[in-house]
């Protein structure tokens, strides 16, 4: 899992998002980032969180925040996903895993006794300064929302 902590400048990112678009971190200077990491499209866990953020993503952006999804899915996959579900934000298609190795979010993970290299779904709260505020390394898929507002007192 990740070694950034709370307090450290965030890596630099770059990506194509679902609509083809170039997306990277210095668009998001001067805004407060929310970047989250999932395993897959279209899976329960990733569904439940992608949706739970557009439920509220008036909120987020009420509140000065932006959102930006990041996996390994395809830009095709990511377009589906995205429509399927009505998301307003990017999701990065990291195929490469660039963003994911940066972010720490790529590497050993354990299910069923098992060890595998994987995605670890985390999410990165950035401030306008391009600092990381909060890392959420267990996230609650169905209240994430939730859990950041109240992490982050807003």
């Amino acid at each position: 899992m990740t070694k950034l902590k709370e307090g450290d400048k965030a890596p630099r990112f770059e990506g194509t998002d679902q609509n083809g678009n170039l997306v990277n971190s210095d668009q998001y200077k001067g805004k407060k980032l929310v970047l989250y990491f999932y395993p897959k499209d279209n899976t329960p866990g990733c569904t439940s969180e992608a949706c739970n953020l557009r439920d509220n993503y008036n909120d987020f952006i009420e509140k000065g925040f932006e959102v930006v999804g990041v996996s390994a899915d395809s830009e095709k996959s990511h377009k589906k996903f995205a429509e399927k579900h009505d998301l307003p934000f990017p999701l990065i298609a990291d195929t490469e895993r660039k963003i994911m190795t940066d972010y720490g979010t790529f590497g050993e993970k354990k299910m069923y006794g098992k060890t595998f290299l994987g995605i670890n779904r985390a999410t990165f709260i950035i401030s306008e300064e391009g600092v990381i505020e909060k890392i959420f390394k267990k996230v609650d898929t169905k209240q994430h929302t939730e859990q950041i507002f109240k992490s982050l007192q807003v």
